[in-house]
């Protein structure tokens, strides 16, 4: 059985179209990056932790979510994605002041979208990381403000989302799109090819 340690509709909506069969379990954690954490060492940190934090709930005595599949066949699956500039990370934004702010960081430049996924089973604990490059084009501070008040930057990491109103100022990426969205599809994909417990 797959599950999904996230609440991320995006997340959901890609492995579904990717052919998956699964559940979602949102983990809850905390998503503060450790002082002079590494952009990449930092997903892949968050994507185990969420993974292991729900595989340690699921398997608890008792749980009623594993009927009776049994603990050898669960597989859980956690992504963490991120935003770096000059290696700052740039979570999601705290509220439209600070998402602005991204923005402007953003506007005119090129940056990197990191996703941290893990696949953790009772047998082992898989980890990987996708990189790709956004170009963003410049952008004036009134696109920045309509596009701020649209609210659609607010559950982003980086404050914009590649599949939404954000697609007429990436001119080019470099990498996977499905990565920059927040679930890299080939990378996990393969992550789960050799594992026995999906459905």
């Amino acid at each position: 059985m797959l599950v999904l340690a996230s609440a991320s509709p995006r997340r959901s909506e890609l492995l579904t179209q990717a052919g998956y069969r699964f559940r979602v379990h949102p983990a809850h954690i905390s998503e503060d990056p450790l002082p002079g954490e590494d952009p990449i060492a930092y997903v892949t940190r968050l994507a185990r932790e969420k993974a292991e934090a729900v595989f340690r709930e699921l398997t608890a005595a008792g749980s009623q979510e594993l009927r009776h599949d049994g603990r050898s066949e669960l597989a859980l699956l956690g992504a963490d994605t991120t935003v770096t500039l000059d290696n700052m990370i740039l979570g999601k934004p705290a509220d439209p002041a600070d998402a602005a702010r991204m923005l402007r960081l953003l506007s005119g430049r090129s940056h990197r979208v990191i996703t941290g996924v893990a696949v953790v089973t009772a047998e082992s604990v898989e980890v990987a990381a996708e990189v790709t490059a956004v170009r963003f084009l410049t952008l004036s501070d009134a696109e920045i403000a309509d596009y701020v008040a649209s609210g659609e930057p607010m559950d982003k990491a980086g404050a914009y989302a590649i599949q939404g109103r954000a697609a007429r100022w990436i001119p080019r990426i470099e990498g996977c799109y499905f990565n920059v969205v927040g679930l890299p599809l080939a990378l996990v994909s393969s992550m789960l090819e050799s594992c026995k417990c999906l459905e």
